[in-house]
């Protein structure tokens, strides 16, 4: 188990090296080398079925294609408020996000809940739980809803 202010530092020292690699372009245009540090090599990242970014993400290479999917789905990601919840690894973080797709140009607010496992001071697991994941896809769609088979007028 890794000390909390350990884990702590090391999931503070990553969003903020997101932010700094977003700022710069992002994928294609920003390196993803000032993130590589802070996830495992063999890092794990989780993503709901029904999200456009769905999937399994695996290692730093998985980790560089989510980034890219991330980008190619949202033109708009702020993280508006972020709260701390755990003491230890693995790390709960509840995130207000505020988003905008790129494909309708529709907004959405939302939280995510992510369980974060640091261990050796890198992140080694990331699971986010989102509020609503048919809200998500139907908003990068040009559908109603998840289940809406006629598209918006």
């Amino acid at each position: 188990m890794t000390r909390t202010s350990d884990a702590l530092s090391v999931l503070k020292g990553m969003y903020a090296a997101e932010t700094g690699y977003f700022a710069a372009g992002g994928p294609s245009k920003s390196s993803f080398a000032p993130l590589a540090p802070f996830f495992s090599p063999d890092v794990v990242l989780h993503q709901a079925d029904g999200l456009p970014y769905a999937g399994t993400w695996r290692g730093h290479e998985g980790m560089e294609r989510f980034f890219l999917a991330m980008s190619e789905t949202w033109e708009v990601f702020d993280m508006v408020e972020q709260s701390f919840l755990s003491e230890h690894s693995p790390l709960v973080v509840l995130t207000h996000v505020h988003v905008r797709a790129r494909a309708t140009g529709r907004e959405l607010d939302f939280p995510i809940l992510q369980t974060i496992t640091v261990e050796a001071g890198r992140i080694t697991e990331v699971r986010p739980f989102y509020w609503d994941t048919a809200a998500i896809a139907a908003a990068c769609t040009n559908y109603h809803s998840a289940d809406d088979r006629l598209p918006r007028s």
